[in-house]
């Protein structure tokens, strides 16, 4: 008891400290931007405030594969599908406030669809005026998806490589339906020139400020609101089917519920990353669904630690900010970058950066409690 009494404070204090620091770069982010003029050494542009908010958005994202990845033991691959789908719920909302201000003036169709002669919208677009309905649907769509896939992958215990292989194939299957004019969704080109978001001019310096802050206190939420959840006995069950899903069912876990819970849990928060992410770059298309960028959030992951949350973090913003560097310096040759830093974590950084900063210390003092977590022993704790 007392054991598990302090890991619960020792995680009670990381959350604090996470927050903390997140609130302390938020808040002198936005001073810079707002309370010092343009040459300061201080200040702090609007574009370097955008691409911070698109940073949290990623740590969004990594934090909702490393939940299932780094805590349950399950490599997806298909998480981009999520995030993508949660982008396009804000997207179809955006395109629904600029009314008649689009290139064909028509106050109830998106241009693309006037110029592929649409004559009505259709039913799926209805209620997407709403951004109460949006939100909904930000969460909703992606989590029913996951819970579909969830059900039927877990149930007939599909694991490993094949699995991973199947959330690869789900989000490339999506990518190519979204390509077609037919769907309904912009085709290639997608959706944007978003005018607007509740009323707020996206284009203004204030609105982009606004979304980074809004970004930065989602991301606070979702890791408190993680840390909850592994801290909890759901937590230390899901950890258990992760170390040993045999022993774990044998123990008398429907493991499979778990896994399905965790499963839609995860991709309803990669599916509000996703909507934090249309309206700070002003563009969702179907080159979201690329399995290509679900596997750089498992780099995102890799590098930073698995299973820590913190370590996925630190990973989503590093690896961003560097991909952010190295395209403008060889843009060629980043992908075959992105590759021999995920070889070269794997190699020599299993554990990722965090791991290089615990390799000293003792399983006692793991900061997450992660691997100190005390193995199911006894058939009255699964009763």
């Amino acid at each position: 008891m007392t054991t598990i009494t302090q890991r619960r404070s020792l995680l009670s204090s990381n959350v604090r400290n996470f927050i903390g620091l997140l609130f302390l770069v938020t808040a002198l982010a936005t001073i810079g931007n707002t309370m010092f003029a343009e040459g300061s050494i201080f200040y702090v542009s609007t574009y370097t405030i955008t691409l911070l908010g698109k940073y949290l958005t990623f740590a969004i994202l990594a934090l909702a594969v490393d939940l299932i990845w780094g805590y349950c033991g399950i490599l997806s691959l298909g998480h981009g599908a999520f995030f993508a789908l949660g982008g396009y719920a804000m997207g179809m909302y955006l395109m629904r406030q600029i009314g008649d201000r689009g290139v064909y003036g028509n106050a109830e169709l998106p241009d693309f669809m006037v110029f592929l002669n649409w004559q009505e919208l259709p039913w799926f677009w209805s209620g997407f005026d709403s951004f109460g309905f949006a939100l909904l649907m930000m969460m909703f769509v992606p989590g029913l998806l996951a819970f579909v896939f969830g059900m039927l992958a877990f149930r007939s215990r599909v694991t490993g490589v094949y699995l991973s292989i199947m959330t690869q194939a789900l989000t490339y299957a999506l990518m190519l339906a979204f390509f077609r004019n037919e769907m309904g969704f912009g085709g290639n080109n997608g959706l944007t020139d978003f005018k607007e978001l509740l009323g707020f001019d996206l284009q203004a310096d204030s609105t982009r400020l606004g979304l980074f802050i809004a970004t930065s206190v989602v991301l606070a939420v979702a890791y408190g609101i993680s840390h909850f959840v592994m801290a909890s006995r759901l937590g230390r069950v899901i950890i258990a089917i992760r170390d040993g899903e045999a022993r774990a069912r044998f123990l008398g876990y429907r493991t499979d519920h778990y896994k399905v819970w965790l499963f839609v849990f995860s991709a309803a928060l990669a599916g509000i990353a996703g909507a934090l992410y249309v309206p700070q770059v002003g563009i969702i298309n179907p080159g979201e669904f690329s399995p290509l960028n679900s596997i750089e959030i498992v780099v995102w992951v890799a590098v930073g630690g698995r299973g820590t949350l913190y370590g996925a973090v630190i990973g989503a913003i590093l690896v961003n900010y560097l991909k952010t560097r190295f395209t403008a310096i060889m843009p060629e040759a980043w992908l075959f970058g992105l590759g021999a830093l995920f070889v070269a974590v794997t190699l020599f950084m299993p554990n990722g950066i965090v791991g290089l900063f615990r390799r000293e210390k003792s399983d006692d003092n793991n900061d997450d409690g992660s691997d100190t977590t005390p193995p199911l022993t006894t058939t009255a704790e699964a009763s």
